[in-house]
């Protein structure tokens, strides 16, 4: 039995995420990062056991997660050759 997909960032998307973070880093508390973190974390879990539980974006083939109020996460899923 398969457990998840795998996840597979872009150089980009990884960019995105870091960025996500610069502002916060340098504004937020401790607490708020983590926070933060966990929310995005359990979102990527989330798309890894059931890659088709978020909405469909307008742009075809991209999925929207929303994180929280401030983050969101587009995604597409793939087929594995």
């Amino acid at each position: 039995m398969k457990s998840g997909y795998k996840i597979k960032w872009t150089h980009h998307a990884f960019s995105e995420l870091k960025d996500t973070f610069e502002y916060p880093e340098e504004n937020w508390t401790e607490k708020e990062l983590i926070k933060l973190s966990k929310e995005i974390e359990r979102t990527i879990k989330l798309i890894s056991a059931n890659p088709e539980l978020f909405p469909k974006s307008k742009k075809a083939n991209v999925r929207k997660a929303v994180v929280n109020k401030l983050s969101t996460i587009y995604y597409r899923k793939r087929r594995e050759i």
